[in-house]
């Protein structure tokens, strides 16, 4: 399975999601990283304000991070090559960076576990 790296900004904690003030773009990511690794998923964040030695160190995020600053985060990586900056990936960009079927996923969730037939998937 492949690896997803986000380099987030600077956050107020590891997921951005605290405060008075919470960004509803990270509370859905927050849940769609969830979804993801319930599913196999493999995805790591770093969050520039507390993980600034993970930036420095990652020859593809220094780069970048000298062409754009930190304006142009976050960006995500698969398997250590650039994937998406400046928004966060879907549930639907996530699953398939991490080789999920999501459309089989959501079909035995909606049959209560199975594809539909006679045959449970």
């Amino acid at each position: 399975m492949k690896t997803i790296q986000v380099f987030d900004p600077a956050l107020c904690c590891s997921t951005g999601v605290c405060g008075v003030d919470v960004d509803q773009a990270l509370v859905s990511f927050a849940a769609d990283v969830d979804w993801a690794k319930q599913h196999g998923a493999q995805i790591e964040r770093f969050n520039l304000a507390q993980q600034p030695l993970a930036f420095a160190e990652n020859a593809v995020v220094k780069g970048f991070l000298e062409r754009t600053g930190a304006e142009g985060l976050p960006l995500v990586l698969v398997d250590g090559e650039f994937a998406l900056a400046g928004r966060y990936p879907n549930r639907t960009e996530l699953a398939r960076w991490a080789g999920i079927n999501a459309v089989l996923i959501e079909m035995k969730a909606a049959t209560g576990g199975c594809c539909g037939g006679s045959k449970c998937c």
